[in-house]
């Protein structure tokens, strides 16, 4: 029988089956990337685009017409709300329209005792008023009838013009039913007897009825509540609602929207419900929210997120291409990555990477120059194959070559073992001494000149080394414009290629066959600006302790990745995972009731993004979202105005502001504690642990 030849090629049904499956990632990546690449979509070339577009127009005209509202810039007309209120709109009734024509009011301060009386747009002249209070149990009896009271009403144009007012008490009166009936007329002068009614000045009457009761004080068991009786007054049959006026309700419509968001639907509701807001205008505001919301936030949420079926990176895929990634940045920095201790961990928060590395001789980086070059380096191929969860990279120095000392030069350029020779001749070695010096002493004396004839930078400190292959340059500068942290474009690797081209050219005759490699550090910049990433998030107080997150093309990648709004889509990201396993059991009618009932942080938002993670199809999301959140505007806006009246009923009427803060305050906790919950799991430190423990393990070093 014959032998193998030694070198032949094994039958690829041999070969390891780890490389089998390493090569089809490979392929699989290569051709994710292509696609990546190529598929280059334009505004409007899908349904996400034309629903963001919607959006932004609808946001647009919604806050034009508030600004139109509440400026004043449409009148004050109650023709609005008096239209609404004939309509199915209105649940209460048609309300009293006021026009130009005089009107009265009447309104009860119960912590005083009395009555606001006042009559609104009536004629210059003298108003003559008087007011009665009957018992109504008593066939009418008359317990209040007050003289005539005269007050001036002020031209058009003067403070308080077409007004008088006055104030009626009902402190002397005992408990029970009573109505009050409000006359005014407006006479041309002050002389009763001799004057005449002017036009339009004509008697004009208002009654309401309402009813006196002792109650017991609600909540006399807390401590700063005194026990005892109070007198309570209820408006038992006030007739029609004043219509609103436009002013009056776009005012509202930016209080009602400060609610919403500080402390959710329900309350901005109640706060609307307690000052008698139309419940249609709640109802559009709200739906007004949602709207701008889910129509401009989820499609950019949508277009960054969401990747075909195809194109998603599994866990093996992801393994791969950061194994790639770092192999390839170790070659470039010349440090050798001991893959034995190496970790990757691609978790549901983030993505973990522990990197162990050696220095060699020709390392021209110290520890945090390496990983912000291979933090940048992952997060460049993460945002070419849309990977935006965060990373987390430890990047640990090991081995005798430990320490770099750049700033002595030691360990720079430094040679390997020394072969034995049985003769040394040093006379070249004297020599290229000299050379290097006077290449060193040159170089030097150009990066002084580039910084000096410069206004926009200032050096901090630089150290040239080299040896006969390589001139090695490190500069730290600073920006010298003021808020240069906010303000300075310019990036690092803009003044490092300056800086080679300026070296290069003023120097080109010593350089000879010497590679000149330059580095430079911006003493302002943070990891996230020398890493190119889109947003970093800290543990807390050391800094060492950070995620990063790859950039993201586009206004809308540049808009999510903003501190508070990124901050935000995290925390709804965290909280839409939480809730996943109940819309992946029911589907498109969960997603309706997730955010149609009102569980803690259950908006359209959050209920879009449970659709997002669940893989749901764009327009049954936008669909089911939608139509939860318009069940559950207006089911809130139609019972916040009965569930006053049973707290009025019921005498609760302080628990109103009392249960609108305890809204405020749970949706704020409740945001705070999920935030607290996915840093503290996102910032785990198992791995870590497990990762510092091999180190110590195999090198025995802390």
């Amino acid at each position: 029988m014959g032998k193998v030849a030694s070198g032949q090629d094994m039958p690829k049904e041999s070969q390891d089956p780890e490389t089998k499956i390493r090569d089809k990632t490979a392929k699989e990546l290569a051709t994710i990337r292509r696609r990546r690449t190529q598929d280059k979509k334009s505004f409007l070339s899908s349904k996400e685009d034309f629903v963001l577009f919607g959006g932004i127009a609808y946001g647009g005209v919604f806050a034009l017409l508030l600004f139109a509202m509440s400026s004043g810039m449409l009148g004050n007309t109650t023709s609005i709300d008096h239209s609404a209120s004939n309509t199915f709109l209105d649940i209460g009734g048609e309300c009293e329209q006021i026009t130009d024509e005089p009107w009265l009011h009447i309104f009860p301060d119960n912590d005083r005792e009395l009555f606001s009386i006042a009559g609104h747009n009536l004629p210059a002249g003298t108003a003559v008023m008087n007011y009665t209070i009957r018992e109504v149990e008593i066939a009418s009896q008359v317990v209040v009838d007050s003289e005539e009271i005269t007050r001036e009403v002020a031209e058009e144009g003067q403070e308080k013009a077409g007004r008088a007012s006055h104030r009626a008490s009902y402190l002397d009166l005992e408990a029970g039913h009573y109505d009050i009936v409000l006359r005014i007329s407006v006479y041309n002068n002050s002389d009763i007897p001799n004057a005449t009614i002017v036009e339009g000045g004509e008697q004009i009457s208002k009654e309401l009825i309402f009813e006196i009761e002792e109650v017991e004080k609600s909540f006399d068991f807390l401590p700063f509540i005194s026990s005892g009786t109070i007198r309570d007054i209820r408006i038992t049959d006030q007739g029609a609602r004043s219509c609103w006026g436009v002013q009056d309700l776009g005012d509202w419509g930016y209080l009602l929207m400060g609610a919403e968001l500080g402390g959710g639907r329900e309350t901005a509701m109640l706060s609307g419900g307690s000052a008698g807001i139309p419940a249609w205008w709640m109802a559009f505001v709200s739906l007004s929210l949602s709207v701008i919301s889910l129509m401009v936030l989820y499609p950019i949420t949508y277009k960054v997120y969401h990747q075909e079926s195809d194109d998603m990176l599994s866990r093996s895929h992801i393994t791969r291409l950061v194994e790639d990634t770092i192999t390839n940045t170790a070659a470039r920095l010349k440090i050798e990555v001991d893959w034995e201790l190496y970790k990757i961990e691609p978790r549901e928060l983030s993505i973990d990477i522990m990197v162990p590395y050696q220095n060699t001789g020709g390392t021209f980086s110290d520890n945090r120059d390496v990983r912000a070059e291979v933090l940048k380096e992952i997060l460049e191929e993460f945002a070419i194959f849309r990977v935006f969860k965060p990373v987390q990279l430890t990047v640990r120095t090991i081995g005798h070559r430990h320490v770099a000392d750049f700033d002595s030069g030691v360990g720079v350029g430094s040679a390997g073992e020394d072969d034995e020779q049985s003769e040394q001749d040093y006379t070249s070695f004297f020599s290229e001494l000299h050379t290097l010096s006077v290449v060193e002493d040159e170089v030097r004396d150009s990066l002084d000149l580039f910084f000096t004839r410069r206004s926009d930078v200032n050096l901090e400190g630089a150290i040239v080394t080299s040896d006969d292959k390589v001139i090695f340059v490190s500069v730290i500068y600073y920006p010298t414009q003021r808020f240069a942290f906010f303000r300075f474009k310019k990036t690092s690797d803009q003044i490092q290629d300056e800086l080679y081209q300026y070296i290069s050219k003023r120097n080109s005759d010593l350089l000879g066959s010497q590679e000149l490699i330059i580095k430079t550090r911006n003493q302002v910049s943070t990891l996230a600006d020398r890493s190119g990433a889109g947003r970093i998030e800290h543990s807390g107080a050391d800094d060492d302790r950070v995620v990063a997150i790859a950039k993201q093309d586009g206004l809308g990648g540049k808009m999510l990745q903003t501190k508070f709004i990124g901050n935000t889509l995290s925390t709804v990201e965290y909280m839409a995972n939480e809730k996943r396993d109940f819309i992946n059991r029911w589907g498109f009618w969960g997603l309706i009731a997730f955010v149609w009932i009102p569980f803690m942080a259950s908006g359209v938002l959050v209920g879009a993004m449970l659709g997002l993670l669940s893989r749901m199809n764009f327009t049954r999301v936008l669909f089911a979202t939608g139509l939860g959140g318009v069940a559950a505007s207006i089911t809130w806006a139609y019972t916040a105005e009965g569930i006053v009246k049973v707290m009025h009923q019921y005498k609760l009427e302080a628990v109103i502001p009392l249960v609108i803060i305890v809204f405020i305050l749970l949706a704020v906790f409740h945001m705070r504690s999920t935030k607290m919950r996915r840093k503290t799991e996102l910032f785990e430190d198992t791995l870590l642990d497990n990762f510092h423990a091999d180190v110590q393990a195999k090198y025995g070093e802390n």
